[in-house]
């Protein structure tokens, strides 16, 4: 049995563009996308580039971070991640993470 399948790849390709497109959308670095998600920055690079599989809970500490759903991660649609399910003008506080 081959170690990769070419639908896996795709789908694991597909969820890490979409975490960075979101991460970009919302400003945030890979270092702040860190300290947000307790996951570190390498590991969170890795999943980006579907050189890395996350599991469901990682992937749902990524989306609560991006303040988007984790539906909007595992689905193909670009629109859900524009992250306007936060209130207008309201930043991100990463005092408490430093």
């Amino acid at each position: 049995m081959p170690d990769h399948i070419p639908e896996q790849d795709k789908l694991l390709g597909d969820i890490g563009r979409r975490i960075r497109e979101a991460r970009g959308a919302q400003g945030l670095s890979l270092d702040q996308m860190a300290r947000l998600t307790g996951i570190s920055a390498p590991a969170l690079s890795l999943i980006e580039t579907a050189k890395r599989d996350a599991r469901v809970t990682t992937l749902a500490r990524i989306a609560r971070a991006l303040r988007i759903s984790l539906s909007a991660l595992l689905d193909d649609r670009s629109a859900a991640l524009s992250g306007d399910s936060s209130p207008a003008g309201q930043g991100y506080d990463l005092g408490d993470y430093q």
